[in-house]
């Protein structure tokens, strides 16, 4: 409840301010045709007043013609997009939302595709004129000033240019700080309306989007700077960082997953350099209770969006990480949020500023998060090239990582054939035959690349385990992916004529496209390849390879070995051999067959202490070993 004597306060600005009080026909009378209205910005709309000026235009047809109306986003009433307003209202939209989508393809109201960070600058300079602003704020204060609440971005600038500012004053409208506020005197005229604000709920994560947040949570490090949009995967994705500390928050929008992330303390901004100790916006979208936090919050600051926005500003941050979304993105890593082909969908909006500021930031990154599929799946979101028409929202260089349901690509520095493997790697299952042949047919990919289609070409991800060596070193053990073939170049090149010769029991040392792919190219439920990986400064290096290959007619598998010459010696094939006899057993073999020189002998005591029931046959120099499940050595 608000205080009586806020009331009593409202009151003595009328006695003060007479002229700024006025009946809503008297103030929308002041409207003249060909006029330029700027709205209020998503659920910071001023409902009461967008009712009161279309009912005004309903009882008086004539006298607003030909009038323009600007704003970012609408998820309230936007009766000025009917058609049967067109002589009185032609909209004009920097963002497309739900209720205004049809209007702009049917070619009743307008698009402007800009930055955001740039609208403010556009309406200071005259660009983009405002001749009315109609806006929402709180109750003023005992020193006559008013916030603008859960709506700062572009309204502030609105404000600032706008000829004639009228304002719905609500009670309900949270004291928010930072650059929100207004003197009485800097409104014309002045509407006391509660109601409630308008509030918008994202739909609850199911378990595809639960997949993405988990994934991109492995990627948000502890005392990292975030950004993120709007929606059901954002939502997920901020559910899924509540194990990390000391998370900061610079962004555009703030919603009710930021606010839950502040009161469960991961969020407390202790290790900005900029802005330290403050969650820093530009507008919210929420419940009540969110808004509630808000009020009168001095850990939270509103911005004006070429604030928040501006790459410069976003740069400044160290560990700056920029999540955000795409409607598509094709197998180079360029990606479109605003249409689809020739369909206007939203918009630029942010996103383009967040993650070109998360690029320049030192140790910056950007995350793009999509599901891997539309419409119920019945399309992929993973394209060999962007729709004819699409808006190419996001750059080749703009985006580090992409994470989908299935995975995680990370596209930075690699070049477009490495690009797309990664991409169709983490695409829908359903479609990567597709992409295969679609990349072949653009030249991105090799022409013979290979490609298990089907369940047995599916990543494993749940076989991806994290061990501890007996010297303490930290290492990951996962499945192989199609995508890994560079990885694997580097690592077979890395390995000592000694290590080759004792893997392959041959002198060849050349490691070939062709070679290469049988390691990366597997059927998981024929054959299995697992890695052991460390991650050095945010890159993953391969530090040993185990693998094995299924006899269909005797129910084992043949099995070998290999560990990076300078990571021998401490405990990685122990843990590869484990593992893999672990996945075995899971299946149902009954052991492992292995060849393996007399002379190496580190891989011979690694056998024998494994516990398995072994017969060795010596023939020419080279063991050949039958290992059994069926009972452990005593």
């Amino acid at each position: 409840m608000i205080a009586e004597e806020a009331f009593q306060r409202f009151d003595r600005i009328k006695r003060e301010y007479p002229e700024k009080f006025a009946h809503e026909q008297a103030i929308f009378g002041r409207i003249r045709p060909g006029n330029r209205i700027f709205i209020g910005t998503a659920c910071g709309e001023p409902q009461y007043l967008v009712r009161s000026l279309v009912e005004y235009v309903q009882s008086h047809p004539k006298a607003l013609l030909d009038a323009e109306v600007f704003h970012v986003w609408t998820l309230g009433v936007a009766p000025y997009a009917d058609e049967k307003f067109k002589d009185n209202f032609r909209l004009n939209s920097f963002f497309i939302g739900n209720n205004t989508r049809e209007s702009v393809n049917k070619g009743l109201s307008d698009y402007t595709p800009v930055f955001l960070s740039a609208v403010p600058n556009l309406f200071s300079r005259g660009f983009v004129k405002i001749d009315v602003a109609l806006i929402q704020t709180s109750l003023p204060d005992d020193h006559g000033y008013m916030s603008l609440g859960i709506s700062v971005d572009i309204v502030k600038a609105a404000v600032d240019n706008a000829s004639l500012v009228v304002a719905q004053v609500n009670s309900r409208m949270p004291r928010v700080h930072g650059e929100s506020f207004l003197h009485v005197r800097d409104v014309d005229f002045m509407v006391a309306h509660d109601e409630p604000l308008l509030e918008y709920e994202a739909f609850i994560p199911d378990e595809v989007t639960e997949r993405i947040g988990r994934n991109v949570g492995r990627l948000v490090q502890d005392g990292d700077v975030i950004q993120v949009g709007y929606g059901t995967i954002p939502n997920a994705i901020l559910s899924h960082l509540r194990n990390k500390r000391h998370l900061g928050v610079h962004t555009e929008l703030l919603t009710d997953g930021v606010i839950d992330l502040m009161k469960a303390g991961v969020i407390d901004n202790s290790r900005k350099e900029l802005n330290r100790g403050k969650t820093v916006a530009a507008f919210c979208m929420g419940k009540k209770e969110t808004y509630e936090f808000l009020h009168d919050n001095p850990s939270i600051e509103f911005r004006p969006v070429n604030y928040t926005n501006n790459p410069l500003v976003i740069a400044r941050h160290r560990n700056m990480t920029a999540i955000n979304s795409a409607l598509e993105i094709d197998l180079t890593g360029q990606a479109t949020a605003e249409s689809i082909g020739n369909y206007f969908y939203s918009g630029i909006g942010g996103q383009a500023d967040f993650m070109r500021g998360a690029v320049l930031s030192q140790g910056g990154k950007t995350i793009l998060a999509l599901q891997s599929t539309a419409e119920e799946g019945e399309f992929s979101r993973i394209v060999t090239s962007l729709k004819d028409g699409a808006g190419v929202t996001l750059t080749r260089g703009d985006i580090h990582y992409v994470v989908t349901e299935y995975g995680i690509a990370y596209l930075h520095g690699k070049n477009v054939r490495e690009r797309a493997m990664d991409l169709i790697s983490i695409a829908h299952p359903k479609f990567r035959s597709r992409l295969i042949e679609g990349a072949k047919q653009l030249n991105l990919i090799y022409k013979d690349q290979s490609f298990v289609p089907g369940e047995g070409g599916e990543y494993p991800e749940d076989l991806e385990t994290a061990r501890r060596t007996d010297v303490a070193l930290d290492i990951l053990l996962r499945p192989v992916r199609l995508s890994d073939e560079h990885l694997m170049k580097d690592f077979f090149y890395s390995l000592s004529d000694e290590s080759m010769y004792h893997r392959f029991i041959s002198t060849r040392r050349d490691m070939p496209h062709e070679r290469l792919q049988k390691f990366v190219a597997i059927d998981y439920t024929k054959e299995m390849v697992i890695l052991a990986t460390v991650e050095d400064e945010g890159k993953e290096h391969v530090v040993g390879l185990a693998q094995y290959l299924i006899d269909s007619e005797t129910n084992v598998a043949e099995v070998a070995f290999v560990v990076k010459d300078d990571y021998q010696n401490k405990g990685i094939g122990k843990e590869m051999l484990s593992y893999l006899a672990y996945i075995a057993r899971k299946k149902g073999l009954h052991g492992f067959t292995a060849e393996v020189l007399m002379e190496n002998r580190g891989m011979l005591r690694l056998f024998e202490r494994a516990g398995f029931v072994i017969e060795k046959r010596l023939d020419a120099g080279l063991y050949e070993l039958k290992m059994s499940f069926r009972e452990t050595a005593r």
